[in-house]
């Protein structure tokens, strides 16, 4: 199982929009079917909204998992698309209380996907807005790979640097070892300012950069209204053709790997903004 960490230091960004339909596309059937898991690690729950699961009373969700120890396999979840789901709950934010009376505590989610680690082919990590919470330092400690998400909005681009930086401390201090890749979303070809964040994006991350960019549209609204990945609301639709382009890039991580590794002596100097 390759583990996805998707990340930022803000909300608005499209990271759960980005986790939702990258996880929809990844398992959408076909010959390029993957078995595919998303874990939703934001106390928010977006993604569990997004994907119209439901926790009943007396049923397990992650926040179970990682605060009173409950078996992994408890919490998952069936989603539209074929996707499986470990769903948060809003409890989920006591974690951050917790973990300091706990020893490790950066490794709890990593030790829990390991039970899972035959039975799927990715797991796609939504983290919440803030890179620095024990939370994120659980999926980065559990993650192959960081992507961090980066709107073409204004001063996104400044956020993104810091949360690069973030993330390359938590690697080092934790001796992580995860690649780092980039992908732009909320893109708005009709805009000069999307257009010339784009090519500042893509100036300062380089080869770190997903060719595809995630594009705005009003369908990847829709769908996370009807409680479902885009491609089963409209898979002829440009968002749903934008995530098909990005899941095959991530399915060539399986096969090509990434230089740069966060943590690691062959890691880029962090990017600060000017």
């Amino acid at each position: 199982m390759k583990t996805l960490a998707l990340v930022n230091q803000k909300g608005g960004c499209g990271k759960t929009t980005a986790a939702v339909n990258l996880a929809g596309a990844l398992a959408a059937k076909g010959a390029r079917s993957q078995r595919v898991l998303l874990v939703d690690l934001d106390p928010q729950a977006h993604a569990t909204l997004a994907l119209s699961v439901a926790i009943e009373p007396g049923e397990a969700s992650l926040s179970d998992v990682l605060l009173r120890g409950a078996p992994i396999r408890s919490a998952l979840r069936a989603a539209p698309g074929g996707i499986a789901v470990l769903p948060a709950t809003r409890e989920l934010g006591e974690f951050e209380e917790v973990a300091r009376r706990v020893v490790h505590p950066e490794q709890v989610l990593r030790e829990g996907l390991a039970e899972l680690a035959l039975d799927y082919d990715f797991a796609i990590v939504d983290c919440g807005p803030r890179a620095d919470s024990v939370l994120t330092a659980n999926a980065l400690r559990a993650a192959d790979v960081a992507v961090l998400v980066v709107e073409t909005g204004t001063f996104a681009l400044q956020g993104a640097l810091t949360a690069r930086s973030i993330l390359e401390e938590i690697a080092e201090d934790m001796e992580a070892a995860f690649e780092l890749r980039v992908v732009a979303t909320l893109f708005d070809r009709r805009m000069r300012l999307s257009r010339e964040l784009l090519v500042a994006i893509q100036a300062r991350f380089g080869s770190l950069l997903f060719d595809t960019v995630i594009q705005h549209s009003v369908r990847l609204r829709e769908a996370a209204a009807g409680g479902v990945p885009v491609h089963l609301l409209d898979p002829h639709c440009r968002a749903a053709r934008d995530f098909e382009s990005f899941a095959e890039e991530v399915r060539s991580l399986t096969r090509d790997r990434v230089p740069a590794r966060a943590g690691s002596r062959e890691a880029p100097v962090p990017i600060h903004p000017r």
